[in-house]
Formats: C-alpha cells, sequence, structure tokens
C-alpha cells in the first residue's frame, strides 16, 4: 500500500481500465463533459482529486444540522483508506463497488480507497436498489440502511458490506443475519472522513455485537455531557467533540445512546428518543421516529411520526415506560431528506405540525 495521495496503486482500476495519476484529470474531464449527473459528480472529484491543493473542500449532509463545507486533507483521507484496508483486510485486486453519491464523503471514499488500496471499483447509479441489475460478485461495498433493505434478495454478491449514514434497524440486522454477506455498521462523520468505528453486524447466525470498536489509531473518551471525543490524530488534527451520547466502555470501544440535541425533556423526565425508537421497532415497519413538540403541562410531550398511510397502533405488547408512549402519532407521505436521503426529523415535523 502506499501512502502518498499522488501515487496510484497499480492494481486499481476503474469499471476495468487502469488510471495512473497523470490520467485522472483526463478521465475527470470525460466524465463532466459526457457523463450521467452521479458521474459528472464522480469527475469533479478526480479533478479535485489530482489538483495542486493538498486538500479538497466536502459538503456535509445536513441531517443534523446546516450544511456546510469542510476542507479535509488528501493525506488524511489516505490515511482513512490505509486504516479501512486494515481492519477489513482487503488486498489489491479485490473488486468494489461504489453505489454512494459522490458528493458526499462517503461516495468519495471509495474512490480513495480503490485508488490507495489497488481495488478494482466498478461504479453504478446511487439508487435505493443498487444490486437490481447486478450479476457480478463484489468483495466490498458501502451502503446505507435503505440501499441494504432493497437489496437483500441479492446481497450475498457482497462479500463485505458497511452500512452507515444512519443508524440500522434491529428488523434490518435481524433480516442479515442468515446471509454469507458479512455485514459491519459503521459510526463516523464528515469530519472524521467516513467510519472512525465499527459494528459487527455477523452474519450466519452469529450474535451481532452492541458496542462500536476502533479503527487502528482511534481512540475515544467522553465530555461533561456524555457525548463522544474522539481522537484520530492521523485523520484529524484535532479532537472531535460530538453531540453523540455513548456509553464508553473502553479508550477503543463504545455504545452508542443516541443525540445530545434530540433529548426530549417531558415532565422532569429525559428521554432519548433512539432508545424508545428501538423498541418501537418492534411493531412498525414503516420509516418512522420520534421527537417532542412543546406541551402547557410536560414542557416536551413525546410524538410519534410515521411515513405511511394512518392506522390504529397498538403500544401494549412492549415494554414502554408511560413516558415513552407517545401521545400523539402523526402521519407523513413523504420524510423531508438530504440530499443523501437522510431523514430530516425537523423539518417534516415542523410540516405536520402546523
Amino acid at each position: 500500500m502506499n501512502n502518498n495521495y499522488k501515487v496510484i496503486h497499480p492494481q486499481f482500476r476503474l469499471n476495468g481500465i487502469a488510471f495512473s495519476f497523470d490520467d485522472l484529470k483526463e478521465v475527470g474531464y470525460c466524465l463532466i463533459k459526457e457523463g450521467l449527473p452521479f458521474e459528472i459528480a464522480i469527475g469533479n472529484f478526480l479533478i479535485d482529486w489530482v489538483n495542486d491543493d493538498a486538500f479538497v473542500y466536502v459538503k456535509t449532509s445536513g441531517s443534523t444540522g446546516t450544511p456546510k463545507q469542510i476542507k479535509l486533507e488528501k493525506q488524511h483521507m489516505v490515511n482513512s483508506a490505509m486504516a479501512t484496508g486494515s481492519f477489513f483486510n482487503l488486498k489489491s485486486g479485490d473488486s468494489a463497488l461504489l453505489c454512494l453519491p459522490t458528493e458526499f464523503i462517503a461516495g468519495k471514499m471509495m474512490l480513495v480507497r480503490a485508488m490507495v488500496l489497488g481495488l478494482k471499483l466498478d461504479y453504478v447509479a446511487p439508487n435505493s436498489k443498487p444490486l437490481e441489475n447486478n450479476s457480478k460478485v463484489y468483495d466490498f461495498a458501502a451502503m446505507i440502511p435503505l440501499q441494504l433493505e432493497n437489496s437483500i434478495a441479492h446481497i450475498e454478491s457482497i462479500k463485505k458490506l458497511i452500512v452507515g449514514g444512519a443508524k440500522m434497524s434491529t428488523d434490518l440486522i435481524h433480516r442479515v443475519q442468515y446471509k454469507t454477506t458479512a455485514v459491519f455498521e459503521t459510526y463516523g462523520m464528515t469530519e472524521t472522513i467516513t467510519h472512525i468505528a465499527v459494528k459487527e453486524i455477523h452474519n450466519a447466525q452469529q450474535i451481532a455485537s452492541e458496542t462500536f470498536k476502533a479503527l487502528p489509531d482511534v481512540t475515544f473518551k467522553t465530555d461533561q455531557r456524555n457525548c463522544l471525543v474522539i481522537h484520530a490524530p492521523s485523520i484529524a488534527t484535532e479532537k472531535v467533540v460530538t453531540n453523540d451520547l455513548v456509553n464508553l466502555i473502553s479508550s477503543t470501544e463504545f455504545e452508542w445512546l443516541g443525540r445530545f440535541d434530540s433529548i426530549i425533556n417531558s415532565g422532569g423526565i429525559k428521554l432519548i428518543p433512539e432508545k424508545i425508537e428501538a423498541k418501537l421497532a418492534a411493531i412498525i415497519k414503516e420509516r418512522f421516529f420520534v421527537a417532542g413538540i412543546p406541551d402547557e403541562k410536560l414542557g416536551e410531550k413525546l410524538v410519534l411520526v410515521i411515513e405511511g398511510k394512518p392506522r390504529k397502533i397498538d403500544f401494549s405488547s412492549l415494554e414502554l415506560t408511560p413516558y415513552e408512549i407517545p401521545k400523539e402519532v402523526f402521519y407523513a407521505t413523504k420524510f423531508v431528506e438530504t440530499e443523501n436521503n437522510k431523514i430530516q426529523r425537523k423539518k417534516t415535523l415542523n410540516l405536520l405540525i402546523k
């Protein structure tokens, strides 16, 4: 493996064709001039990669705040790719599939991993059913949960799959348990150049892990809020302070509990939406989330928002405390999403309660 972003691994292939570092500029221009919209995004990134700057600008998804542009060092992106290669035992010549939008960090990093590790990378349009017309077997791929959910019937054409961008539902975890695909849920963000921790969702009847484990050269601690603080010197020059509530197991392992900024204070009781959602997933198969809205008596009251047609929900079969039972249920025909299909909870809820 090389560790210089200007050196492209000789085994790197893009849709079956070998390219050197000097070739990438021309490839990028061809994709921009003649390609489909998703190919134009690939072309733009390749041109950014070979320009004279030691960094690239990447936009965040905006799922938990206002989308913004952040600057990432190319060398840090190479270091991230090498850590992924080491953790997942990826070898030069392995095949990989890019089915995520290259406008965002997850898609960009599939390209970087391929160039650095010498992977044979194929790309397809980043839609919700990326394996629908696939006839090949790939050693490695990355998806969001929605793509995995729509690809269960074909998922065994992927040997190792990382899943990120949103939490995997309990139902989805159960559905991959008996597949031969090794599935890993990831934790990370644009600021950490995608994943810096991985949770094993074991295949073939093994039990899924409850905790995320750090990639090489990454350690954790918590701040006074019990939110995760990430120390990853090879990919971030400063410590990354998050809004993620965690149960810290050790300096390299944690259990994710939820978002600090989504805590609901209902009648003086602090509720973590993600923990309630994990319970509700047993009886709700559509996309949904819980949130708090202003209430004169409680301060905030817990509500449930479901994407789908109105129906009666029976909470009696679940082990919910009185405070965890939604006081009202809203239904949305379609959730408001970011550009890369993450649910925008606040915007969705605001449309329903106006």
